[in-house]
């Protein structure tokens, strides 16, 4: 009959240590998850959604140029957007309309309708692709342009600016930057390539 023996001080140290250590990591995971979280913390993990675009000197410097008029747009001449298939509006970009300012707004009118037809609407907007945000100047119906009072940039990944989003990446943006000219733009959206991001 073998003698069973008895473990030697070091390996109960070793299985002791062991456990210590398993325990205070534990402790360490539950006080991190526990405490408030610190929105400023660019580390996502820590602060429960992922950071907003980080805003650099000359993002902070930036300045937007003089907005032109609502440019006039033809219905005919849209480019379509493609967007969910559950959405109950179809929306297209009139390409003539399409500039880039020299201050790297990209400025455009885009037109809404139901997809059963009837009542159409346009908006005047301008997507800052460098900061992924979006502004409405103006809103057509009834036959004229009403300019937006106070507008303001906002999110472009708000609810209700989910076409300008899909506008952005389907044709408008690169990135983090407006594409090197109109014409790019168009062709994009038109014959749409897929790029590596």
């Amino acid at each position: 009959m073998p003698l069973i023996q008895r473990p030697t001080q070091p390996i109960l140290f070793m299985c002791r240590a062991r456990h210590v250590l398993a325990f205070t990591f534990a402790c360490v995971l539950a006080a991190c998850g526990s405490g408030p979280r610190d929105t400023d913390n660019p580390d996502w993990a820590q602060a429960g959604m992922p950071p907003l675009p980080k805003v650099t000197a000359q993002a902070d410097e930036w300045k937007e140029g003089e907005v032109p008029p609502p440019p006039a747009f033809d219905e005919r001449r849209l480019l379509p957007i493609e967007m969910p298939p559950y959405l109950s509006l179809k929306y297209g970009v009139d390409p003539g309309t399409i500039t880039l300012g020299s201050d790297g707004t990209v400025r455009y009118v885009i037109v809404a309708s139901n997809k059963a037809g009837g009542a159409t609407n346009a908006f005047y907007e301008g997507v800052r692709c460098a900061t992924e945000e979006v502004k409405q100047y103006a809103r057509f119906n009834q036959g004229a342009w009403h300019h937006v009072t106070n507008p303001e940039w906002r999110r472009i990944d708000e609810r209700n600016s989910r076409y300008a989003k899909e506008l952005s990446a389907q044709g408008l943006c690169r990135g983090h930057a407006p594409r090197a000219s109109v014409g790019e733009m168009v062709q994009q959206m038109k014959n749409p390539l897929r790029e590596l991001r």
